[in-house]
């Protein structure tokens, strides 16, 4: 993996493929090895970027003072892309990801040609109930440590309020290891993710969708039939936002879609990229 060093601190990412970039954008406690098994179909045709961003399973704490707040990290994603020199970047985002996407896109995205949100945080949901007690825990000092140690069984990580109902099919345990082994291991990290659910604020969606209404540049929304934090509906709520979105359900998944149907994801970004890519220049700087 490479590095790259911004204000906040350094961030890993993977770098494979030629072409037009495609930046994805994972959930809280995962990393680049969420998108696994989609980027492999994709880099022949495209540049897939997938970094680690510093959600609490990133292995580089991050500086002190960094702003690890949902808004802070949406800034030290554009900060990355800056840094980089990507230009008319395809952002991709999944669950957290996705809420990370809308606030980086509705502050500043004259860099940014194109959005795949796949079943996210949306509108008034950032944290779903299931998971609002965890927020509680970020609250106090010393709970997260106590409250992540079940997470080292690996059976466990399949109960309902874990990765249960946000993949359909069983994660291998090398992939969720690899996710919670920072959090687990090292207190700099957990800290990190801590100070990312505990800076939540319920606000940052609905104003980033008032927002987005704006943003006339293709959209696709991927989103599972399924899913059990994130309904459908949530996608067919974005349809009246984006003034340029076409849904495309997935069948067969939970929130995790790169996860659970990894194939038709791949099959769907790359088809909207071609599009994104067709558009010229001029009919791109014309968007807003």
């Amino acid at each position: 993996m490479q590095k790259v060093t911004l204000s906040a601190g350094t961030i890993r990412y993977r770098d494979e493929g030629t072409g037009p970039t495609l930046l994805f954008i994972h959930g809280v406690f995962m990393n680049h090895l969420a998108w696994r098994k989609v980027v492999p179909s994709l880099v022949a045709e495209f540049r897939c970027i997938t970094p680690d961003w510093p959600l609490g399973s990133h292995t580089i704490p991050m500086a002190d003072d960094a702003d690890l707040s949902p808004r802070g990290v949406a800034r030290i994603i554009r900060e990355f892309i800056e840094t980089l020199e990507l230009n008319d970047v395809i952002v991709v985002g999944n669950d957290t990801g996705g809420a990370l996407s809308q606030l980086l896109i509705s502050e500043s995205n004259e860099r940014i040609a194109g959005l795949v949100l796949s079943s996210c945080n949306s509108f008034d949901r950032f944290v779903p109930p299931l998971f609002k007690p965890f927020r509680r825990f970020a609250e106090l000092p010393g709970a997260i440590a106590f409250a992540v140690q079940p997470l080292r069984i690996r059976s466990f990580r399949r109960l309902p309020f874990v990765f249960g109902r946000i993949a359909k099919y069983p994660i291998p345990d090398e992939i969720t290891d690899s996710w919670l082994e920072p959090i687990l291991s090292d207190s700099r990290i957990r800290e990190n993710g801590r100070r990312f659910v505990r800076g939540i604020d319920y606000q940052d969606l609905p104003t980033a969708a008032e927002r987005l209404r704006e943003f006339a540049r293709p959209v696709l929304l991927l989103w599972a039939r399924e899913d059990r934090l994130f309904p459908f509906a949530f996608a067919e709520r974005w349809m009246t936002v984006f003034p340029n979105a076409r849904l495309v359900p997935v069948t067969d998944s939970y929130t995790y879609v790169a996860e659970d149907q990894p194939q038709f994801v791949s099959n769907q970004i790359a088809m909207f990229a071609r599009e994104v890519r067709g558009l010229s220049g001029a009919e791109q700087q014309s968007l807003p």
